[in-house]
């Protein structure tokens, strides 16, 4: 098979969470530890940071893989899912994962992967891990994929434990309170290996005291000894100072991913750099300056409130949980705006009728689906949304409705495209 041909193989002979959703996935690591053995272990032969959390463990594992490149680590990165090409998932310094390699992978791996029957992202794990043994990186930045006790990554034995944060997501999948969703997040805690928790929250933080005694690691939430000040938005960037307690040890930090919800992530890699440099990683300050000030730049990062255009102002986020939206609202509101046009689809696993409460009722909606078998029809997103006093139209597809608000939009009015990473994918 050829690139292309490989690709599709992947796609569609293969169960994928983000085509069907849950019925994609596997409960155990047991194909995962299949794939891995048959091709030597390879997650065993580099230096792993393994990073969860409902929502800012995309952005903090670019951050912090972005640090550790430029504090002279060659780096992998394995994140999930892609926006716009498969070889995102699978990152060196930056630079994507060949297309040679991928279908050589495949092509050596079809007979087990035809007689284990692995689901599209076990198998694009033990890929990613191949390849960062082969290419004999320092360390690599694993996000897990989903929850993170039974994920696919799983079966690494990291150098630290990352966790962003804890909100309701995948609760079919996950369990349907904080504490549950907690424990699988926390399952990526191993034995004397040291955690980061980026939030002390009041619902979970007991859980993962309790997992780090069993576990003999040592635990710190970062927003518990770190704090942001001197806050300011100018010129496309985010500037913040990192304080521990009255002691500053940053500066006005210069990010590149300007979103209010950043304030948090910075604090969780900033806690992230300090723990590995106790542990024996050697990063210095002008490597956390330069990597935070460039990190779309270094590590190809996109969807984070990612301005795409001005007057009008288009502007998109892949958040699409309650807490992703949450946000996404808070940097509307503080983005100088006539009126507000809002281009959205959700999938149909969502908690959509929690989301649509939370939408501004005076903005203009131009309701779309993505082209995914999970996402909801336009046209019930749009009978949901009308029940919640929501009122727009409906488009067939993510391109016509973006083409709509665009013919309406005046230059002084912000357009904002979300509701789904996939909706995000298309636009982009």
């Amino acid at each position: 098979m050829n690139y292309i041909e490989t690709l599709e193989y992947l796609y569609s002979r293969l169960p994928m969470f983000t085509r069907i959703g849950a019925a994609a996935l596997k409960k155990d690591l047991d194909n995962t530890i299949v794939l891995c053995e048959s091709l030597g272990n390879p997650q065993q032969k580099f230096k792993t940071i393994h990073i969860a959390g409902t929502n800012g463990k995309g952005s903090t594992s670019h951050m912090l893989a972005a640090v550790l490149q430029k504090a002279g680590y060659k780096t992998g990165l394995y994140t999930s899912p892609h926006l716009k090409d498969f070889r995102e998932r699978i990152r060196i310094n930056g630079q994507m994962i060949t297309e040679s390699f991928v279908t050589q992978f495949v092509a050596q791996q079809q007979q087990l992967i035809e007689q284990i029957s692995p689901s599209f992202f076990e198998v694009t794990v033990a890929m990613a891990f191949n390849y960062f043994a082969e290419e004999q990186v320092d360390v690599a930045i694993i996000e897990v994929g989903l929850g993170g006790r039974l994920d696919s990554t799983n079966i690494i034995m990291p150098e630290l434990s990352v966790i962003t944060n804890i909100s309701l997501d995948h609760t079919n999948l996950l369990g349907n309170t904080l504490q549950a969703i907690a424990y699988e997040k926390a399952g990526i805690i191993k034995p004397n290996v040291p955690v980061v928790v980026g939030e002390k929250q009041e619902e979970t933080f007991q859980v993962f005291i309790d997992k780090a005694a069993e576990t003999a690691s040592s635990l710190v939430f970062a927003n518990e000894v770190l704090h942001v000040s001197d806050i300011v938005k100018k010129d496309g960037f985010l500037y913040v100072s990192v304080f521990k307690g009255p002691d500053c040890l940053y500066k006005e930090l210069k990010l590149d991913l300007t979103g209010s919800y950043q304030l948090k992530n910075v604090l969780t890699v900033i806690q992230a750099v300090n723990t590995m440099n106790q542990i024996g990683f050697s990063i210095n300050d002008d490597a956390v300056f330069k990597a935070l000030e460039n990190t779309r730049g270094i590590t190809g990062l996109r969807g984070r409130w990612d301005i795409l255009s001005k007057s009008p102002l288009v502007i998109c986020d892949t958040g699409h949980n309650i807490a992703g939206i949450q946000e996404v609202l808070e940097n509307i509101n503080a983005t100088p705006h006539k009126n507000l046009l809002v281009v959205i689809g959700m999938l149909k696993d969502k908690d959509i009728s929690s989301v649509l409460t939370l939408l501004p009722k005076k903005a203009k909606y131009y309701f779309c689906q993505p082209e995914l078998e999970r996402a909801m029809p336009a046209g019930e997103l749009a009978r949901q949304a009308e029940a919640m006093r929501l009122k727009g139209e409906v488009f067939v597809t993510v391109s016509l409705a973006l083409a709509a608000a665009k013919h309406a939009a005046e230059s002084d009015d912000l357009i904002f495209i979300g509701g789904s990473t996939f909706v995000v994918a298309e636009v982009l």
